[in-house]
């Protein structure tokens, strides 16, 4: 798993579409995002950069790898010290009960109803 940063030309809607279109098609991506005031695509997952750069060039677009590596960890929530915070799934209207898990940082989850 890595994260890899490529700057690219992208002037509108149309070169947004056409970029993530043609990186989508890869194998192996987890997330892909793209800031199109900077002109940076950020994708995250299994992927060779080289690949990913063969498939920008064939949509005419002229791209440079800023950077390779490790993807951050995931923020951790402060109230909880879990990984993410995650909202109560929907209740029953007529008992409202309301089923929920707390994982704990050792992998152990505590559920409650």
């Amino acid at each position: 798993m890595k994260k890899i940063v490529i700057k690219v030309n992208i002037n509108c809607q149309i070169c947004k579409t056409e970029v993530l279109k043609a990186v989508t098609k890869l194998t192996g991506i987890d997330k892909v995002s793209v800031d199109g005031e900077k002109g940076m695509l950020t994708i995250v997952g299994d992927v060779d950069p080289v690949l990913v750069v063969r498939d920008l060039k064939k949509i005419g677009k002229v791209p440079e790898i800023i950077s390779v590596g490790p993807p951050k960890p995931p923020e951790y929530c402060e109230e909880f010290k879990f990984r993410e915070c995650r909202p109560c799934p929907p209740s029953c209207k007529e008992c409202q009960l309301i089923f929920t898990t707390y994982p704990y940082n050792d992998g152990r989850t505590c559920s409650i109803l």
